[in-house]
């Protein structure tokens, strides 16, 4: 998920297309609590992103397995340096 991160299954979260495109250019991140969040930054920049509003604070879908998971530390790091909010 981070910009140069490592080639991991944990470094990384199954999207489809268009959202994995938003999440690489920060306007969509995931929370603390594993939770989808839409950004502000959406509807500023393009004065649209209605059809992704209904996602905000949706649960992500996790895998079965906890190795193939998400790092923690990895959304937060995307939070703090890619997320434009």
């Amino acid at each position: 998920m981070g910009r140069g991160g490592d080639h991991d299954v944990r470094n990384g979260i199954s999207l489809r297309t268009d959202l994995h495109k938003l999440l690489d250019r920060g306007y969509v991140t995931v929370d603390n609590e594993l939770r989808f969040v839409v950004g502000r930054r959406l509807k500023a920049d393009f004065d649209n992103g209605r059809s992704y509003y209904d996602l905000h604070g949706r649960p992500v879908t996790l895998p079965a397995e906890p190795i193939h998971r998400p790092s923690i530390e990895t959304l937060a790091w995307h939070r703090e340096n890619i997320f434009l909010g």
